[in-house]
């Protein structure tokens, strides 16, 4: 049947015209955001997904900005404590210069001036070892608690405090050679104090270190499953682009074909 009131043709390439701009539309969408999985409409389990790995993403920033504030206050640490064991070994080389029985009184009153200006040195080593409103080894120095997991794990630091009490422990000073003599054995003891804090310490920057290692890994595992999941094939949707396009200018003759078969019609009525 012919009829000006229904054009069945222009229908079905109106119909077959709107879902090729629908899929270019899409297929857009793709190739400018790079995603094929953009919101819920597209994909609402895998969207809910990508959702939540994003999160986890997020919660991964985190706790590397956690690690790295740690790593900080055990790099200062180590700063502090690296000093102090230089230093001790200018202190006992001059505690063995103030044992020599040869020394004149004023010798020995001015080696024992620069054993205490050492001292003081060191202690400002050790008031000084501050990141963050943090210091491992002060003698009032506590453990200090980091986050190291999404899931809010906590990593303790242990702490070097024994440092704290070095200087304390040599202020006896080397006013005379039988100090400096007695001096000798105490300054031994602080050698293994100090090696032990080092030892501490060096312990605690390779914990953050692996666990730095390990979030950044997990992190990128997640990156990749992410981008699996969400992540368009642009060479496809490239391809895909072009066919649509076509298709969509098909579509376009092929209503306009559609809209010009009723004047057909015309002929019948004409002169």
């Amino acid at each position: 049947m012919t009829s000006i009131n229904t054009n069945v043709g222009a229908l079905v390439a109106l119909r077959n015209l709107n879902a090729t701009n629908s899929s270019l539309e899409q297929t857009q969408d793709r190739v400018s955001t790079g995603y094929k999985v953009i919101g819920p409409k597209d994909d609402a389990s895998n969207f809910s997904i990508a959702q939540g790995l994003r999160a986890d993403l997020k919660a991964f920033d985190a706790v590397q900005q956690s690690l790295s504030s740690g790593r900080g206050v055990v790099a200062a640490a180590i700063a502090g404590a690296t000093s102090v064991s230089d230093l001790l070994a200018d202190i006992k080389k001059k505690v063995i210069e103030s044992s020599n029985p040869a020394n004149t009184a004023t010798q020995q009153s001015i080696l024992a001036a620069d054993f205490n200006s050492m001292l003081q040195q060191l202690n400002t080593f050790v008031s000084n070892a501050v990141y963050n409103g943090r210091n491992l080894i002060s003698s009032a120095s506590a453990t200090v608690s980091i986050t190291s997991t999404i899931t809010g794990g906590q990593l303790s630091i242990t702490n070097a405090s024994t440092l704290g009490g070095v200087s304390t422990s040599l202020s006896a000073g080397v006013a005379t050679t039988a100090a400096a003599l007695s001096m000798l054995t105490t300054i031994d003891a602080q050698e293994l104090i100090v090696g032990q804090a080092l030892g501490t310490l060096g312990a605690n920057a390779k914990n953050i270190e692996f666990l730095s290692t390990f979030t950044k890994t997990l992190a990128d595992a997640v990156t990749e499953g992410l981008g699996s999941l969400v992540d368009a094939d642009l060479a496809k949707e490239s391809a895909k682009l072009q066919a649509l396009q076509v298709k969509q200018q098909l579509g376009v003759q092929a209503l306009s074909i559609a809209n010009q078969r009723p004047q057909v019609l015309l002929s019948l009525f004409g002169g």
